[in-house]
Order: C-alpha cells, then structure tokens, then sequence
C-alpha cells in the first residue's frame, strides 16, 4: 500500500477548502505551522515557503517520507495527546484526518490549542462521518457496513465528524467556522478507484471472505460505470481562534 498515494487523494479532496481557510487564518503572514498528525507530507510539502513549518506524526516510517516531501519542515515523533512544544509557540495548528484515530480527541484539541499562540488559529479540515454513510445501489450497502467496522477495528471514531464543532467548543476555541465539505460527489478517476481499493483490501483483509470482498470491486465498478454508484461520507471542517 503507497500511504502517501492515499494521503495525496485525500489531500486533494479538501484542496479548496485549505485554500479559503488558510486565506481566512492569514497563512502567508505566520510565522510558526504545525501540521499535528503530518502523516507523509501530502499537506506540509505545499505549505508556502518563507513559513517556519512543523510536523509531527506517531509514525516513524511515515516521518522519513515526510523528510523526504517536506524537506523544509522540522519534523518531531510524538503523540498529538502530549505535544512536545512550548505553550503559545505556533501561528497555527491544524490536523487533517486526525482525531477519529485519536483515543481522546477532545484532549488533543486541548493540546493543539495549548501550542497555539493567542489570537492564533486551530484548524481541523477533514474528520468523517460514517454512521451517515450513504451507499448505492443497494447490493453495495455492505461494503459500507464493512469498512465502518473495520474502522472500529482499527480503533478509530467513525462518526466523530458530526461531533467535531462540539469538540471545539469544549475545547475552549472560539469557533469561526465548521460545518460538512461541500464536494459534489463524482466519478473517481481510475487510478483513484484503484487506490480506494487498496485501502478496502487491505482493511477487510482476514476479516471478509475474498470473494465477498471481490464480488463487491465488481459490483462498486460496475455501478460507477452504469453511473447508478453514490457514495456519501459526509465529512466535517472546523476552525477557531485561540
């Protein structure tokens, strides 16, 4: 599995709305951004240059690509729940996909606001709902079923994204703005279907029968060329001020 493929698909994803917020917070006039949870770097390598950037994953293998992608960026391994940094020493702190892996989301809101300087933002730009997951037609509603509780699994939220201006108000930010993305839902490319079963495979691995979980990649490519597919995750953005 090519994880900075995936990062890179889901990075594209919220393209826009990282333009509109990262306007809106003053990007190009920080001085300090941490990326908490940078993953392989498909974010913190189009940061502007000219910023003092920062990252910080749990994943060393995913650090050393980062390096590689973000060359420009101090990057750190650690925890989001205890961030290895000073109170008040970023312009702004965002995550990207982050918190339904996280135990204790809540707490690590707390923490990216404790690093965030006064006046400075905290950004989450994507965290799913799956709960409200929509599928069809519906011989494909299973494949839903299945990756929500392979998340589960994993020990992710998978329906943290409804909660997540809830998270921020209890965090103490100041929200500014958070609602659901507004992606019109399309067509995946093929190379884009291939790298979404790719994490499909991989999760359902051991846990559905293979031929079930072919039966499904027929089905799923099938719908999309018949135009009769819908897949619906709705997925949540946030950000407030500190």
């Amino acid at each position: 599995m090519n994880w900075h493929k995936r990062y890179a698909q889901q990075a594209n994803w919220t393209r826009e709305l990282r333009t509109y917020i990262f306007e809106q917070t003053g990007l190009r006039s920080a001085h300090h951004v941490l990326e908490a949870g940078c993953g392989t770097g498909a974010i913190l390598s189009k940061l502007p240059e000219g910023l003092s950037t920062y990252g910080l994953d749990i994943d060393h293998e995913a650090l050393v690509e980062c390096k590689l992608h973000a060359p420009r960026a101090v990057l750190a391994k650690g925890d989001v729940l205890e961030l290895p940094y000073p109170d008040r020493s970023f312009d702004i702190v965002y995550s990207h996909f982050l918190l339904l892996w996280v135990g204790n989301p809540l707490r690590a809101l707390q923490e990216m606001k404790r690093v965030t300087k006064k006046g400075g933002y905290v950004i989450a730009f994507a965290e799913p709902d799956y709960l409200n997951r929509v599928d069809e037609p519906q011989e494909l509603i299973p494949l839903g079923n299945w990756q929500t509780e392979s998340l589960r699994r994993q020990g992710a939220d998978p329906g943290i994204g409804a909660r997540l201006g809830e998270l921020f108000f209890e965090a103490g930010i100041s929200i500014r703005e958070t609602g659901a993305i507004q992606n019109a839902d399309q067509k995946p490319s093929m190379e884009e279907w291939k790298i979404e079963w790719e994490v499909i495979e991989s999760d359902l691995r051991g846990v559905i029968p293979d031929q079930e979980v072919q039966r499904m990649k027929v089905l799923d490519r099938q719908a999309w060329e018949q135009g009769t597919r819908t897949l619906h995750v709705p997925t949540y953005f946030a950000w407030g001020q500190v």
